[in-house]
């Protein structure tokens, strides 16, 4: 029983949530590495509602809540059967320790984990059912919304993964029995990770963060096994932190959030060349790469300003001629 998602309407069976080719991933409105005022976080989402994108991720960790709290502010304006919305369990936030819930940090106080917002609390790892549970119920006040429809465990590779096969997947796997959310999944930068996941439960998706890109594709049968069970692949981290970003790679591009080897730096500038004598840009052809995966039903993407909304939703539309992908084939970059 797996609540199929899809791009296309009713191509995955009856009631499947609509995704779109294209999604909102919002740990920007969270203030990733700088912050955004209030305003910008809302044109960012208008211009996003305005592309056509329809399907928003959100999580807990980004921002320390602070990113569901402008996502949730957003959509309450908009009609609810138009749009789908995700966020993660796993992190519950809580009271940052020797502060009284009364007390409120300095804003010298800043989260330690790359968010650009007071240390107002600190993230406590909790794959429980009750864990998740109240997860999804502060998740949902922090939304104002009466639901989400799907549940991704977030990031069990980088802390238990056993914990969160054994205990985290069994829990979503009630709420949905439940009817409390439509779909579940995982969210995590592993394929290995990932593959470990789709055999022990009966997951709807998998959020796959920078593993399915043009720069680089798992050695693992985790796309194939997804097609076999019906689990449908969310990918993310199309543009392996910027280094697949710019037509132009420069030196000092980064690669899963540090500065990129210089092997890589090379390979994407050998793609960003095959792209050019074809007429196309490399993030173009990154940000497309994903979806022609039979497994891959949505890819999402970042953004931090209007502009950036726009660039992604005109790359996703533009044409890529065949023999580009072709090309890349023949030379061995991507498979055949």
């Amino acid at each position: 029983m797996s609540a199929h998602t899809s791009t296309d309407a009713g191509s995955r069976g009856p009631g499947s949530l609509q995704l779109g080719k294209l999604g909102y991933g919002t740990a920007g409105l969270g203030n990733l590495y700088r912050a955004m005022t209030d305003s910008t976080a809302a044109a960012t989402l208008e211009a996003a509602w305005d592309a056509g994108i329809r399907y928003f991720d959100t999580a807990p960790h980004y921002g320390l809540g602070l990113s569901e709290h402008r996502l949730g502010a957003f959509l309450r304006g908009k009609p609810r059967q138009e749009f789908v919305i995700s966020t993660k369990v796993g992190r519950l936030l809580a009271p940052k320790q020797g502060v009284t819930a009364a007390e409120t940090p300095t804003d010298n106080e800043r989260d330690p984990e790359g968010f650009d917002v007071p240390a107002a609390s600190r993230r406590v790892w909790d794959f429980t059912e009750r864990g998740i549970r109240q997860s999804i119920e502060e998740s949902l006040e922090r939304l104002g919304l009466d639901a989400v429809d799907i549940a991704y465990l977030h990031d069990a590779d980088m802390h238990d993964l056993a914990g969160g096969i054994n205990e985290g997947l069994p829990a979503l796997e009630k709420l949905r029995s439940e009817g409390l959310v439509r779909a579940i999944g995982v969210g995590l930068n592993s394929a290995e990770a990932a593959l470990e996941c789709v055999e022990a439960a009966d997951l709807d998706l998998v959020m796959l963060a920078g593993r399915y890109t043009l720069l680089e594709q798992p050695q693992v049968p985790l796309m194939e096994r997804c097609i076999g069970k019906g689990t449908g692949v969310v990918n993310v981290g199309a543009y392996n932190s910027g280094l697949l970003a710019r037509q132009d790679v420069p030196d000092d591009a980064h690669y899963n959030y540090g500065q990129a080897p210089h092997e890589l730096l090379e390979r994407a500038r050998q793609l960003a060349a095959i792209c050019a004598s074809y007429g196309v840009e490399l993030p173009t052809a990154a940000l497309q790469f994903g979806l022609r995966h039979p497994a891959v039903v949505n890819v999402t993407v970042g953004a931090t300003s209007p502009g950036q909304i726009l660039d992604n939703a005109t790359r996703m539309a533009e044409e890529v001629p065949e023999e580009l992908w072709s090309e890349f084939s023949r030379r061995g970059l991507i498979p055949s």
